[in-house]
């Protein structure tokens, strides 16, 4: 004879006995563990949750674990974290581009374009002067050497044919088109001589081909 009340605890005991095990044949019909970047099968065959460090004896034991409070407490738990972490990079994008500032260009700059030939050697050189007065502060001019298939301006890639560029903010970017021949690179040679003077805001570069056939531009 049983006490009474025992009937509707078993009652209950069996009716959450009964959820559980519908939670866990839903789990195994819908839930693919090998996405389950918490789900281990250790060596003694057991199964373990990574995120909660607790053993089961089988898939559905796992399944039936990740439906339950515990497993989920520590999911959101995770998933704040990770949130935490990814918001300073966030923040620092948002820093960045607001530092970008856009410049106001001022048109080209003023140049002057010096053929030489080498008196002893007949060595064809060139010497590119470009002025610079309202040159952004703390900017020093650059430049690059681009092949004809580089360039996006003109329609014709003439193989014959290179492109030295000059930029230097809030100047326009310009090009010199030379011909595609070897230059001397050794600045130590004095054959490759570039220099930013300051005071005159003045650029120099001066280039030697390294065959001696005439240079025209």
């Amino acid at each position: 004879m049983s006490k009474p009340g025992s009937a509707g605890i078993a009652s209950d005991q069996h009716a959450n006995i009964d959820k559980r095990e519908r939670l866990r044949q839903l789990a195994l019909e819908t839930i693919d563990l090998a996405k389950d970047p918490y789900f281990m099968k250790n060596h003694l065959g057991s199964y373990e949750c990574k995120l909660c460090l607790t053993l089961h004896n089988n898939e559905g034991n796992y399944l039936a674990h990740t439906q339950g409070k515990r497993h989920q407490t520590n999911l959101a738990r995770r998933a704040a974290r990770d949130l935490g972490r990814d918001q300073p990079a966030i923040q620092n994008t948002n820093k960045v581009r607001a530092s970008v500032i856009k410049t106001i260009k001022v048109g080209r700059p003023g140049y002057k374009i010096i053929q030489e030939k080498d008196a002893e050697t007949g060595q064809r050189s060139l010497l590119f002067e470009l002025e610079y007065p309202e040159i952004a502060e703390g900017i020093q001019p650059r430049h690059r050497f681009m092949s004809a298939f580089e360039q996006k301006v003109e329609p014709v890639k003439d193989k014959r044919y290179q492109y030295l560029i000059f930029a230097a903010e809030p100047y326009e970017t310009i090009a010199f088109k030379i011909p595609n021949k070897e230059i001397e690179r050794d600045i130590n040679s004095g054959k490759f001589y570039y220099n930013w003077d300051r005071e005159r805001k003045s650029f120099t570069l001066k280039i030697h081909f390294k065959d001696d056939q005439p240079v025209q531009l």
